[in-house]
């Protein structure tokens, strides 16, 4: 019998990833907003734009009444290296060999928030943004040599796109403490392509590959608390709880539980500091519990056999990523009343662990550091404009996969991003 079934692994977390749309740590934004984002994505304990409902809710008690509308340009170059294998067995598949990288796509991302006083101690507001929505689209299928005798694959890719929409209800409890709470709504759609050979080892074989877009939603809730002690520091946490999503009933087949994709919860904890009128440093933690994902975070059935039931079950195979902690910092300066200035650096831990290099073929995720810049110039008493951009540095990932036990390989990202905001205060 040939086993066909020996890169089963090699796909799933390529087809499990939510693709980045954003600058991103795994496939969340590293920051929201523009402001933040040039900070290297902290900001939980420092008010800044209407998109702060992402970040902290509580924060937008303090932001005015305003209304901030911008656009980032993305480009991640990503790809994989398969090794030549050391051995080949007969009947034993490989993955084609050689380099092969994504470096001719990006993606334009649109954000809009809103924030009104209700009175001189809480607010509502609105924030919309996107958090995933890279396609890979390779000229060749990847998986083509793990097909049974006379099945055709499709070229390999996967579109994968998200959409939230944060509602924010901020408080002032006294002059140093502020609460907030978001319900956040979310979307998402899925198409993937070139999965054929793996159909034998699904529970709901038609529900692999080729099925055009599928669609899921759902959503969650974001709370935050925001404290100012003193004019010199301020310190703000929150937390977003796992957001619920529709199953993908089209990938039923491919995603663990029967299609589910809920979004990871989140915490993340700050401060800020000024030791100036001019200067303010910032410090965030943030913590990603992709773990708790079964889709994400399954390392089990690692090496299948044949005939075996490894996709779309409740512990179907996944992609193992750890859960990731991310170390923020950033430094703004209001250099006079037109201009100011920021930095940032983020430093993550890598959630693609070496033994499953191979599954993230498709989207490989593997960035951990990201330098950022920024500026700010007001157009008028009413109006500013932002300016973010960074570089997520190349990361390369060496490892290999129980089921292509005679091939190594290595997978890469790096990214580029810029983002622009318009602002409009009232």
């Amino acid at each position: 019998m040939k086993v066909w079934w020996m890169g089963a692994g090699s796909l799933l977390a390529a087809l499990s990833i939510v693709g980045p749309a954003q600058a991103s740590n795994g496939y969340y934004a590293y920051g929201f907003g523009t402001i933040s984002k040039g900070m290297g994505g902290a900001g939980v304990a420092m008010p800044t734009d209407t998109m702060g409902t992402a970040v902290n809710p509580a924060l937008m008690a303090h932001v005015g009444h305003r209304v901030d509308l911008g656009l980032s340009w993305f480009k991640p170059d990503r790809g994989f290296t398969a090794d030549i294998p050391s051995a080949t067995p007969p009947g034993v598949p490989f993955i084609p060999t050689g380099t092969f990288e994504k470096t001719d796509d990006f993606f334009l991302i649109p954000h809009f928030g809103w924030n009104r006083p209700l009175d001189s101690t809480s607010t509502i507001g609105l924030s919309i943004g996107g958090n995933g929505g890279m396609n890979t689209e390779y000229d060749l299928a990847v998986f083509g040599n793990f097909a049974p005798p006379g099945m055709t694959t499709a070229p390999t890719s996967i579109d994968m796109a998200q959409l939230f929409v944060g509602l924010n209800y901020a408080k002032k409890i006294n002059q140093e403490h502020t609460i907030g709470i978001a319900p956040i709504l979310a979307g998402q759609r899925i198409k993937v392509e070139g999965l054929q050979p793996f159909m034998g080892l699904s529970a709901t074989p038609n529900a692999v590959t080729n099925n055009g877009y599928d669609y899921s939603y759902g959503g969650g809730l974001k709370v935050g608390w925001y404290w100012q002690p003193s004019d010199q520091l301020a310190i703000g946490s929150s937390y977003q709880s796992r957001l619920y999503m529709t199953r993908f009933d089209q990938y039923a087949g491919l995603f663990a539980e029967q299609g589910d994709f809920d979004i990871p919860p989140t915490f993340q904890i700050g401060l800020a500091y000024k030791p100036t009128p001019a200067w303010t440093a910032l410090l965030d933690v943030q913590k990603l519990f992709f773990g708790s994902i079964r889709s994400v975070g399954n390392s089990n059935n690692l090496l299948l056999t044949p005939g075996s039931i490894s996709l779309g079950t409740d512990n179907g195979l996944g992609f193992g990523w750890r859960d990731m902690t991310v170390y923020k910092t950033g430094v703004q300066w209001k250099a006079n009343d037109d201009w100011t200035l920021r930095s940032g650096f983020s430093l993550a831990n890598q959630v693609v662990p070496g033994q499953q290099a191979l599954f993230n073929i498709l989207a490989p995720a593997t960035v951990t550091k990201h330098v950022t810049l920024g500026v700010s110039r007001t157009i008028s008493t009413h109006s500013s404009i932002d300016l973010s951009a960074s570089h997520a540095l190349d990361q390369r990932v060496y490892g290999s996969n129980p089921n292509t036990p005679f091939q190594t390989g290595s997978l890469d990202m790096k990214q580029f991003e810029m983002e622009v905001n318009w602002s409009y205060r009232f």
